[in-house]
């Protein structure tokens, strides 16, 4: 078996968790290939010593990987969705943060959860991005154009609302005068949309919510599109530029530039540890807290 590993260090709670997992992998034979700048940082905190081959671009993830085990938050996990791109390779997220729907393997887990990895006791969910281009050409949002979470716009240097002009298969919805407006994925629905009043959506389900940002308008709601809707968005206001964000990355466009977002020809594998679900996830941590079940 062959894994890549990627990670962030947090705080010096994340040792343990770093070090049960390469104890581990050693100790069953597994090939670990380690994203070279978390080795060089492993190396200078002195978590680990043996020598380990590295990669360092999306180029050099390939079939050969039967999965990439992401350590950190969410955040790590959509920074290693760059790495992965359409490799198919799936991913493994280990929680070394707090909140977490995507990396859901608890520390506390590791040991009997990494067995799963090493018997191939688990499923794969696969979820949907976002591709974005920009007319005119925007070089900032060319190499990496596609997001898992949300694709989003949001004003820059000012207080002023802006008008987000929306159309869906090139058909008029509506002008959105408002801080910004967000187009998520269900993977996203937990995250900035949840937060802005948007719907929750389990991953499976192929459609995409339109939720503005604190919108002028009190009438202005989330709405719920087929995931294979084109939308396309020409932001105007008082300032030359706005911001676009797709996940953690951010880019100035300039006002009356035309933004179309589609669902990306491929999708990211993520992978689902028995016991460890989405639903479980959901209830435990963001609904209800605990299992009520009588």
């Amino acid at each position: 078996m062959k894994v890549a590993i990627y990670g962030q260090y947090y705080l010096v709670s994340t040792e343990p968790i770093i070090k049960d997992i390469f104890v581990f992998f050693n100790k069953n034979n597994v090939e670990m290939v380690i994203e070279a700048e978390f080795l060089k940082m492993l190396y200078e905190k002195k978590i680990i010593q043996k020598e380990y081959k590295t990669f360092s671009s999306h180029t050099e993830l390939d079939q050969s990987f039967n999965m990439l085990i992401s350590i950190g938050g969410d955040g790590t996990i959509l920074r290693a969705v760059t790495l992965v791109r359409n490799s198919g390779v799936p991913i493994l997220g280990i929680n070394a943060g707090r909140l977490g729907f995507l990396a859901t393997v608890q520390k506390e887990n590791i040991a009997a959860f990494m067995q799963f990895v090493i018997d191939k006791k688990y499923t794969i969910s696969k979820r949907t991005l976002l591709s974005l281009s920009c007319t005119p050409e925007n070089e900032s949002l060319l190499d990496i154009n596609f997001a898992m979470n949300e694709i989003s716009v949001s004003r820059k240097d000012s207080t002023s609302m802006i008008t987000v002009e929306t159309y869906l298969n090139h058909e008029f919805l509506n002008s959105y005068w408002a801080d910004g407006l967000i187009i998520a994925t269900p993977t996203g629905s937990t995250g900035y949309n949840l937060s802005c009043g948007g719907p929750i959506l389990t991953p499976d389900v192929k459609s995409l919510v339109i939720t503005p940002i604190a919108p002028h308008n009190l009438n202005a709601r989330p709405l719920v599109v087929p995931d294979e809707t084109e939308i396309r968005l020409k932001v105007s206001g008082r300032e030359d530029q706005y911001l676009v964000s797709l996940d953690s990355r951010i880019a100035s466009v300039k006002n009356e530039s035309i933004l179309t977002i589609k669902k990306t020809p491929f999708q990211i594998n993520m992978v689902e540890i028995p016991e460890e679900t989405f639903l479980k996830t959901l209830r435990t941590k963001l609904l209800w807290g605990e299992d009520r079940r009588n």
